[in-house]
């Protein structure tokens, strides 16, 4: 069977692996390596044949990825780490390249050779760190968006390595190619972005009218692979065209479609991806060789994660960015795989360098998952080693802080419930620790503290030791961990609210005595019911009571939602119920009174009350006279409010609304 025989093998195992991988808590990819060195050429028993073409097909796993990775970021997004992507990571480029040239020099490797093992450290894997976000529900904090905006960056600055590698021994001579690759890069990544934004966007909205599923998944793995194809011919690198695709294209009507279309396929090729990595293990020079890889493997990593934790530091990233980036980016990347074969075929590295190269890059992919899992430890040790931090105060009230909130992040959900309270008159405070988002609070003119919300000394400036509300809107559980247990000392009867992305951090919050956790995406499907229930005329109290019982239900495990609600909810709209109806600019009852429009008698509704001018008039007479813009408040059966808003708007009353009798089809 060829080559279809090694991809069913390679899901077979997959499967078994992943599934072990899952009962032992493990990461999936660290399942599907796992399964590759088993079933790779160089173990016993089930063997794939054709590992080479089998590479080669791996590829599409890492274009499929970013392109679906491109369709879930925004622009606004990859403008937000700008800074530490284009600049951060040519600066992290050459010092990893110097650290590998010092590993190299130090194990007695020639600088040419040495000069390509600092261009393989120098580089991190796409695939690894995403599909690390992703399993751990990361995609989309600020961490994930520096690493993903570094990855990026690393992958343009591959394709001038690839350039050089071959020509270590005459670098002088690759300096015009190398420069006419960077003009074509920028011409390629101009076209393709035109292209998404005018072309592709027109191709889908086509297919897409013929309402063909087949056709439409068919045309979005085309565009998306075909791009990044185009791009590999012209030189550049395939990932990179995939990705940029996918980023133009989220801005379109498609791109959500398109996403959740994508998934099943790309989920396929980098179950192969990852065993095609595995299989390049030798376990025989592994087992032969194991301190010198141990060893290297050790420097690498170690190396890395100084270098992008402080390179983090150094551009503004606080609390657990700095660790999570480090520990996150640690390992060596897929195109390292390339350019260690591009210097095996250009004479750089001999074979059993080659092999070591090879042996310890695949080691550290393997480690990557299981590093990023330290990332919360190494963080609470952190905050208990080094417990001073920098911090500023702005527009603090001179009587000081009491009986107030605290609002642990200033992002766009601290920064909106801000708004809010104060508008409302509570007192409050923000914690923020980005800068520009600190300078923002307080040109608002909000209480903010400039500093990282997990220090001690920045909470007791907040006074959580007399604070009435902890908010926390930061959707890191490990930060959300250190400061719940700061705050708990300092404080132990104040309210505390946080967000959480799993029920599986839903249930460690509660854990920690955190009084209310709203889970976002859960809330988003609570809204849109609501939306839709309006449009169906169940009344907003009767939605009220279905949504808390939903939340009760969600929030507090084994509370069911009340039955008896649930069955008769689609019979709600015949119960009494209040409703508020503006009089119009054009309404008929302008200058008319109660009893002159018969509203009882033509429509059945009562109406309860006008709010008119900021002063509310309730159980008006009968002698009352509408005006322009009156808010009147009528109680009545569904069928009876609709005729009131009829008579009261007959040009503007509810054209798509309803009103069935009870128990209709």
């Amino acid at each position: 069977m060829g080559i279809a025989e090694d991809i069913i093998i390679i899901i077979i195992a997959g499967l078994i692996a992943a599934y072990t991988a899952h009962r032992l808590k493990l990461p999936l990819l660290v399942g599907y390596i796992v399964a590759g060195i088993i079933i790779g050429p160089f173990t016993g028993g089930v063997t794939v044949t054709n590992a080479r073409q089998i590479e080669l097909l791996a590829e599409i796993g890492v274009g499929l990825l970013l392109f679906s990775i491109g369709l879930e970021l925004s622009f606004r997004e990859i403008r937000e780490v700008r800074a530490i992507a284009l600049i951060g990571t040519p600066l992290q480029v050459l010092l990893s390249i110097a650290y590998g040239i010092g590993i190299g020099l130090w194990l007695g490797l020639p600088w040419n050779a040495s000069i390509l093992l600092g261009a393989v450290i120098s580089l991190s894997s796409t695939m690894i760190v995403i599909k690390t976000l992703m399993s751990r529900g990361l995609i989309g904090t600020l961490s994930s968006r520096v690493m993903i905006g570094i990855l990026i960056v690393q992958d343009l600055v591959a394709v001038p390595m690839m350039v050089i590698v071959p020509q270590l021994d005459n670098i002088g001579g690759s300096l015009p190619l190398l420069g006419l690759t960077l003009l074509k890069g920028v011409l390629v990544l101009a076209a393709v972005m035109i292209a998404g934004t005018r072309i592709i966007p027109f191709i889908l909205k086509q297919i897409a009218r013929l309402n063909s599923p087949e056709l439409f998944l068919l045309s979005v793995a085309a565009l998306g692979l075909g791009t990044g194809y185009a791009t590999y011919r012209l030189g550049l690198s395939f990932a990179l065209g995939a990705f940029v695709t996918g980023l133009v294209l989220n801005r379109s009507d498609y791109g959500h479609k398109a996403l959740h279309d994508i998934i099943p396929l790309r989920d396929i090729f980098g179950l192969i991806f990852f065993t095609s990595v595995g299989m390049l293990i030798d376990p025989s020079y592994l087992f032969n060789h194991y301190g010198t890889v141990a060893v290297l493997a050790g420097l690498i990593m170690a190396g890395k994660f100084i270098i992008f934790a402080l390179l983090s530091r150094a551009f503004g990233y606080f609390n657990v960015i700095p660790i999570a980036v480090g520990l996150g980016l640690s390992q060596v990347g897929e195109f390292s795989f390339v350019l260690a074969r591009l210097g095996l075929g250009g004479k750089v590295l001999t074979n059993e360098t080659y092999s070591m190269v090879l042996t310890t890059s695949v080691v550290t992919m393997l480690l990557s998952p299981l590093l990023t899992m330290m990332t919360s430890p190494l963080y609470s040790l952190k905050n208990r080693i080094f417990r001073k931090e920098r911090f500023l105060i702005d527009n603090i009230p001179r009587e000081g802080l009491r009986d107030h909130v605290i609002i642990a992040g200033g992002g766009r959900v601290g920064s909106a419930i801000a708004t809010i309270l104060h508008r409302l008159g509570f007192s409050f405070v923000i914690l923020e620790q980005d800068h520009g988002r600190f300078e923002a609070a307080k040109n608002s003119g909000f209480p903010v503290i400039y500093g990282d919300a997990c220090q001690e000394p920045i909470l007791a400036a907040a006074g959580a030791g007399q604070a009435r509300l902890l908010i926390i809107t930061v959707p890191s559980i490990m930060v959300a961990r250190e400061i719940v247990g700061i705050t708990s000392r300092a404080n132990p009867t104040l309210n505390i609210v946080a967000r959480s992305n799993s029920l599986e951090e839903m249930k460690e919050l509660r854990a920690l005595n955190v009084h209310e956790v709203v889970q976002p995406e859960f809330e988003a499907s609570l809204e849109i019911l609501r939306q839709a229930l309006l449009h169906l005329d169940i009344p907003a109290l009767s939605i009220q009571k279905y949504a808390d019982d939903m939340r009760r239900q969600n929030y507090y495990p084994g509370q069911d939602v009340d039955g008896d609600l649930l069955a008769d909810l689609k019979n709600v709209p015949y119960l009494l119920e209040m409703e508020w109806i503006t009089v119009g600019p054009a309404s008929p009852a302008i200058g008319k009174s109660i009893a002159a429009l018969k509203i009882r008698t033509a429509t059945g509704a009562t109406v309860v009350g006008v709010y008119r001018n900021k002063q509310f008039t309730p159980n008006p007479g009968f002698d009352f006279t509408f005006q322009q813009d009156d808010a009147v408040a009528v109680i009545g059966q569904c069928a009876s409010r609709k005729l009131f808003e009829e008579m009261v708007n007959p040009d503007a009353a509810h054209g798509g609304r309803t009103c069935e009798e009870p128990g209709g089809e």
